[in-house]
C-alpha cells in the first residue's frame, strides 16, 4: 500500500515543478534585437538618463562605503563598464586563422529548420547583430535555370532567390561604408547544391551584384605566396571585402563527410539519398573553375580520414577549411584536442550544428573555441544560451576576436595554464527586472549563475544561485530596505573554483521561483571572465530576445589564484 501511495503522490497535479529546469532558453529574435555577436561594441539603445538605481541599492552602496552618499558617484558607477576588452584582442594585423569569427548557420531561415520561412532580411539581422560569417545554401531553381535559389534542402522551408540574398548583403556593405564604421570583412559560407550551369550563374551573379566589394583574387601585389602554403593573409589585408568560402571535394568525401544524422527520420534519409543519386548523374558534386576561383582564401573540405590533424591533409587545397559537424568533431575530443588545436593554428575550421537541431537550438561553442575552431556556426534565429556566449566572446569587437596565444601559430594548443582560480561573486541586487506583459509583480526573483569552461564537453556547468527574494507586503511601503519584487535585494556570495583558462565564461540569469511550474527567465547576460572588470559593477541585462532592457544587476567580482 505504501508503494502505491508513493506512486500516486508522484503523479499529483500539485507537484511543485519538473525535476529538470532548462536554462537554455531564448526567444525568437526580431527587428529590435541588438545582441548575439557582440552588441557592446555599439552605442546603447537606451540613454543613461533612463536607467535608475533602486533606493535599496543606493543605501547598500553607502553602508558598504563604496559611495560617500546616495547621490554622488551613482551615475559614475552606473556608467562604468563591467567589461574591459584588451585592444590586442581586436587588432587586425594577424593571419586570418588567428581569429574567432562570429558566425551564423542557415542564415536565411527565420525560425524552424524544417518548415520555417526563408528571408533575405535574415541576413540583415545577422550582420547588424554582429555576425561576420553567414551561410547560403544554393540550389537550382527548376522554374528559372538562370536564377538559383536559396533554401534548406529536403524540407518544407520556403525559398528566396540567390540574387536577392546577394543584393541584401551588398546593401549592408554599402551602409557600413557610408557610416564610416571600418567594418570587418564578411565571410560567406557557400554550400553548393547546383549543377554546372547553376554554379556558373552563382559566380556570375556574385561578380555582377558585388563588383569590387567581392574578394576575387589574392590581395598581395607580389605573387601569391599565401596560395603556396606560405604566410596566410592578415585580417587587415582583407579590409571590408566579401570573402567567399567555396567547397572543395576530396576523394571518398561523400561516404565520410556526410552531414546527416543517425536519428533523422526515414523520409529525410530517403530525400538525402535521392539527392546523392541526382548529384552522381549531373556531376553536381564537382565545383566548376569559375566558382572555385572565388574561394581565394578558404576552400571547405570534409576529410575522409584523420590526416588533417595527425599529419598533413591528403589532396588538400591551398587554403583548406575543415567543415565538420559538432558530432563529428566531438568524436575526436578530448583525446586529440592538442593536435586539433595545432592544426587550427594554421588552418580554418567551421563547426556546424547537427542535423537534428530542428528547433534552432544550438551547439555549445565554448569547447570548440577551446581547440581553436574559428567558425562555430550558430542558429541565429533565437537568443539562447549559445548566442549569449557568442555575445560575450565578441563583445566590443567587429565580429573578429584574436585567439589566445596557445591557439595561434607557435602555441602548444593547451589553454589551461595549470593554475587554480577562485571566482567570488557578490550579488547585491537588481533594479527594474523586466516582466512579460501578461505577468504581474508577484514574483520571487533569484539569480542563477553557471561557470562555462572549455573542458566541459557534457554541457554540465557548475551552477550557483541566490535564494529567492520576496518583499514583506505589510511593511514594504515604509521600509526602503524592503523594495518591491522588481527591485530585488539579495546581498549573497557565490563562489567557484576552476582551472585557469582564457575562455571561461560566466552566465547570469534572473529567474522567478514559481510554485507549481518551471521557473521563468526574465533577464540574461554572459561575460568572458578575461574581459570582466574586478570590483563593483552594474551589469546591463538583456531579455530573451536579445533586446536591451532597463534592468541592471549590481555585483562584485573578485579573482584569486589558489
Amino acid at each position: 500500500m505504501s508503494e502505491l501511495i508513493s506512486g500516486i503522490s508522484k503523479l499529483s497535479p500539485f507537484s511543485r515543478r519538473p525535476a529538470v529546469d532548462d536554462d537554455d532558453v531564448g526567444d525568437a529574435i526580431d527587428a529590435e534585437t541588438v545582441a548575439g555577436g557582440g552588441h557592446a561594441a555599439r552605442e546603447s539603445a537606451i540613454t543613461k538618463g533612463q536607467l535608475r538605481v533602486s533606493d535599496a541599492l543606493k543605501s547598500f552602496l553607502v553602508k558598504e562605503s563604496i559611495l560617500e552618499d546616495e547621490e554622488s558617484g551613482v551615475l559614475e558607477l552606473l556608467d562604468k563598464s563591467h567589461l574591459h576588452v584588451p585592444p590586442e584582442v581586436t587588432n587586425r594585423n594577424h593571419p586570418l586563422p588567428d581569429y574567432f569569427i562570429s558566425s551564423s548557420h542557415n542564415t536565411y531561415l527565420m525560425a524552424h529548420q524544417l518548415f520555417g520561412q526563408s528571408s533575405a532580411t535574415a541576413y540583415e539581422t545577422a550582420l547588424y547583430t554582429g555576425s561576420r560569417c553567414v551561410e547560403i545554401d544554393a540550389w537550382n531553381d527548376d522554374d528559372n535555370k538562370d536564377e538559383p535559389k536559396v533554401t534548406h534542402g529536403y524540407t518544407l522551408v520556403s525559398h528566396i532567390s540567390f540574387r536577392q540574398v546577394c543584393e541584401t548583403i551588398r546593401d549592408v556593405v554599402d551602409k557600413e561604408a557610408s557610416e564610416g564604421s571600418n567594418a570587418a570583412p564578411i565571410m560567406l559560407s557557400l554550400e553548393n547544391h547546383c549543377d554546372g550551369q547553376g554554379q556558373l550563374r552563382l559566380a556570375q551573379i556574385m561578380r555582377e551584384v558585388w563588383g569590387d566589394r567581392l574578394l576575387s583574387k589574392a590581395v598581395r601585389e607580389k605573387g601569391t605566396v599565401e596560395e603556396q602554403g606560405g604566410d596566410h593573409v592578415t585580417l587587415a589585408e582583407l579590409g571590408s571585402k566579401i570573402v567567399v568560402i567555396v567547397e572543395y571535394h576530396l576523394p571518398n568525401e561523400e561516404e565520410s563527410g556526410d552531414s546527416s544524422d543517425s536519428s533523422e527520420d526515414e523520409e529525410d534519409r530517403n530525400a538525402r539519398q535521392a539527392y546523392r543519386e541526382k548529384k552522381k548523374t549531373t556531376n553536381a558534386g564537382l565545383i566548376i573553375p569559375e566558382l572555385a576561383e572565388l574561394g581565394v582564401y578558404a576552400q571547405s573540405v570534409k576529410p575522409a580520414n584523420n590526416s588533417w590533424y595527425e599529419s598533413v591533409l591528403e589532396n588538400a587545397p591551398h587554403h583548406q577549411l575543415i567543415n565538420v559537424s559538432e558530432v563529428g568533431l566531438r568524436s575526436h575530443m578530448p583525446t586529440h584536442n592538442a593536435a586539433i588545436a595545432r592544426h587550427n593554428s594554421q588552418h580554418l575550421m567551421r563547426v556546424f550544428p547537427k542535423g537534428t537541431r530542428i528547433s534552432s537550438k544550438n551547439l555549445l561553442p565554448v569547447p570548440f573555441w577551446g581547440i581553436g575552431a574559428q567558425i562555430c556556426a550558430l542558429n541565429w534565429q533565437t537568443f539562447g544560451a549559445s548566442s549569449q556566449m557568442n555575445e560575450a566572446l565578441f563583445s566590443g569587437s567587429s565580429g573578429y576576436v584574436l585567439k589566445p596565444a596557445a591557439l595561434r601559430s607557435g602555441g602548444n594548443g593547451v589553454l589551461n595554464t595549470g593554475r587554480k582560480m577562485r571566482l567570488r561573486l557578490q550579488v547585491a541586487g537588481a533594479t527594474d527586472v523586466p516582466l512579460p506583459a501578461d505577468r504581474d509583480n508577484d514574483i520571487k526573483p533569484y539569480v542563477t549563475c553557471t561557470l562555462v569552461h572549455p573542458d566541459d564537453l557534457e554541457n554540465k556547468p557548475e551552477k550557483r544561485k541566490t535564494s529567492p527574494y520576496k518583499p514583506h507586503k505589510l511593511t514594504g511601503f515604509i521600509h526602503r530596505e524592503n523594495p518591491p519584487a522588481t527591485d530585488p535585494f539579495w546581498k549573497e556570495v557565490l563562489e567557484w573554483e576552476y582551472e585557469d583558462n582564457e575562455l571561461v565564461f560566466l552566465r547570469l540569469l534572473i529567474k522567478s521561483d514559481d510554485s507549481f511550474s518551471s521557473n521563468p527567465t526574465f533577464a540574461v547576460t554572459a561575460l568572458r571572465l578575461m574581459y570582466a572588470t574586478p570590483g563593483w559593477n552594474f551589469i546591463r541585462m538583456l531579455d530573451l530576445k536579445g533586446h536591451e532592457t532597463k534592468c541592471t544587476l549590481l555585483v562584485k567580482l573578485d579573482f584569486d589564484i589558489l
